[in-house]
């Protein structure tokens, strides 16, 4: 501002003065040049202390040229002002100063320039930290050179009140109705906390990224096979598990796509569970006395749960909305779940899991949504059950899958609708009881439905209910085994603020088995997440 502020004065003098010399071959009135002093003024354009100055020194000189000769003074200057083609030399030194003064501006404002230019530059070397516009919710983002820092992660916390209705337990039932206790605790929802490190850059044409995502719980861990999701241990001096679900690296390019190498969400069944709405509460408990890393949401209520595999994958480019992913997965076990010889396992595989996936993302007018499929092939060798009759020669199986779904949002509602099937896959986890003891594979399927509201920027509403259903293999005669899991699940959301969602939330839950048996529960649920 004082830059621009003198260079307009310059010019303003040195104006005023070329008029006054033309009203007067030799000098300006002290009149004429005061009216135009005070319009400076006026505009302010001249404090008061500088149109006092200027004013004095023009009648000061002004008395003294009416008796100067017209021999030019030693070391007089002179400065030129134009208006449209009028040309006037001055002779009066406040003139020559006024020039000056807008010359220095000038000089200052180009090396103001010069230095900007110059910091911009040295912005750019590595040696140089930048932080980039925050997005709430989306983390930090650091920038060492040509190097992408990102830190973001959530921490949640519920208190949650299980009330059973009774019945007798199912074996691989998610409901906890034959407890016969009402149970408290204070723990995490569907979502453990999270705090997720990515690194990305650009080199020679590629973008590299690599990501490092832990998932800590509230509660204490109890060993077993699930590692840090194995359930809680309610005891003194218990420490709470750590679940390093991704480690991966990614390489790709906007025209080639990218290859994903790590530790990362599988594909199939991937979009179920981020579309579920209880991913942000709590949902099915699987058991709050002793709560586990997590609670189940609608994992096995609903779909069958993704989980974090080491994989190679591909993802193409997108075009126009259309994107397609292929990988091959470490194979998992097929999983006794249900306990009590129910299932047959294995733990040999000569050949990896095969996944893949294709997504649509469409807007029309107000109306925006996307669509998804997914598959998923794994051989199962070597099968152990009681039942099984290998002839000498090991018993496997082909347990394969898939899925459709669709999310739609539509101004302020949102649906989400989802539909699994599957031979071998099982219910709950990937291969969870999904070949009986005689070898034969069982059939399973699935659905969710889930409608949400946003009556305003920060309150919604969410309702949804789901099943899983496990049928039958031929030969298979097991009444105590699971036949069907389903709840339904109410919640609302209110966004306090940019960071702070808080959550309450009603379950009920019922498991059913082949036989007479069956159990429910109901669970209440409030309490708050952040995302940072």
């Amino acid at each position: 501002m004082q830059t621009r502020h003198s260079i307009r004065l310059g010019l303003l003098l040195t104006v005023a003065a070329g008029c006054a010399v033309a009203t007067s071959p030799r000098v300006a009135r002290a009149d004429d040049y005061s009216d135009l002093l005070d319009i400076l003024r006026a505009k302010g354009s001249l404090t008061g202390s500088e149109y006092n100055t200027l004013l004095a020194k023009h009648l000061h000189r002004g008395q003294a040229s009416e008796v100067r000769s017209a021999t030019p003074v030693k070391g007089r200057r002179t400065a030129t002002a134009r208006h449209g083609t009028t040309t006037a030399t001055v002779e009066d030194p406040v003139v020559f100063e006024a020039q000056r003064a807008a010359d220095d501006a000038a000089r200052s404002a180009r090396s103001a320039q010069e230095a900007l230019a110059e910091t911009r530059m040295s912005m750019k070397s590595a040696s140089v930290v930048r932080v980039a516009p925050y997005v709430p919710g989306k983390g930090l983002t650091f920038s060492a050179g040509p190097v992408d820092i990102t830190l973001s992660g959530f921490i949640n916390g519920f208190y949650s009140y299980n009330s059973p209705g009774g019945g007798h337990g199912v074996a691989g039932g998610v409901s906890t109705g034959s407890s016969k206790f009402d149970q408290s605790g204070v723990r995490n929802g569907l979502l453990p906390a999270g705090l997720i490190l990515k690194v990305a850059t650009t080199q020679s044409g590629i973008d590299l990224a690599g990501t490092l995502g832990m998932y800590p719980g509230l509660n204490n861990a109890a060993s077993g096979a699930f590692n840090a999701n194995s359930g809680g241990s309610a005891v003194g001096l218990g420490t709470p598990g750590i679940d390093f679900r991704q480690v991966f690296m990614t390489a790709g390019t906007k025209t080639f796509g990218t290859v994903k190498i790590g530790r990362d969400l599988a594909l199939f069944g991937s979009d179920a569970i981020l579309s579920d709405a209880t991913l942000l509460s709590v949902g099915s408990t699987g058991g709050t006395a002793a709560p586990g890393n997590t609670s189940l949401g609608r994992i096995g209520v609903g779909y069958v749960y993704a989980d974090w595999i080491p994989q190679i994958s591909y993802a193409s480019p997108i075009y126009k909305g259309l994107q397609g992913t292929i990988g091959v997965f470490q194979p998992l076990d097929e999983y006794n779940y249900a306990g009590s010889g129910l299932s047959a396992t294995s733990i040999h595989h000569s050949s990896p899991m095969v996944q893949g996936k294709v997504t649509y993302d469409f807007t029309v007018n107000k109306l925006t949504g996307r669509i998804w499929s997914s598959f998923l092939v794994q051989r199962q060798q070597s099968l152990t059950g009681s039942d099984i009759d290998t002839g000498g020669r090991p018993r496997s199986v082909v347990a394969e899958a898939g899925d459709i779904g669709t999310k739609l949002t539509w101004r302020g509602a949102q649906l989400v609708a989802y539909y699994y099937r599957g031979s071998g896959l099982g219910t709950t986890g990937l291969f969870f009881d999904g070949v009986a003891t005689n070898g034969r594979k069982r059939a399973s399927e699935g659905y969710y439905v889930q409608f949400g509201y946003n009556f305003t920027k920060k309150f919604k509403l969410v309702g949804s209910y789901g099943v899983s259903n496990l049928y039958r293999a031929p030969g298979d005669y097991s009444p105590s085994l699971v036949r069907r899991n389903e709840s339904e699940i109410g919640a609302g959301y209110y966004a306090l603020t940019d960071w702070l969602t808080l959550v309450a939330e009603y379950a009920h839950t019922r498991s059913a088995a082949r036989g007479p048996f069956k159990e429910d529960d109901s669970t209440i649920s409030a309490g708050a997440a952040i995302f940072f």
